[in-house]
């Protein structure tokens, strides 16, 4: 069980990254750092809300996989 627990949580946190890496691609490189683009906040549409929904997904299945993985080694 632990070592299922150790794949998915390594899939997820891949997926993850990839998500969050896509969303700030359109803000540049300053994005991907932390800087400010000096963008207004705009709303998001299509592709962009549909990212931004498996991101928090993709977040909740993360720490729900983490938390499982400390209590199965414990």
């Amino acid at each position: 069980m632990e070592t299922l627990i150790d794949f998915s949580l390594i899939i997820v946190s891949i997926a993850l990254i990839t998500s969050v890496i896509m969303q700030s691609k359109g803000a540049g490189l300053g994005g991907l750092t932390g800087a400010d683009t000096g963008g207004i906040f705009t709303a998001r549409r299509g592709v962009e809300k549909t990212l931004f929904y498996v991101t928090i997904v993709l977040s909740v299945i993360f720490f729900v996989l983490a938390i499982l993985s400390v209590i199965s080694k414990a």
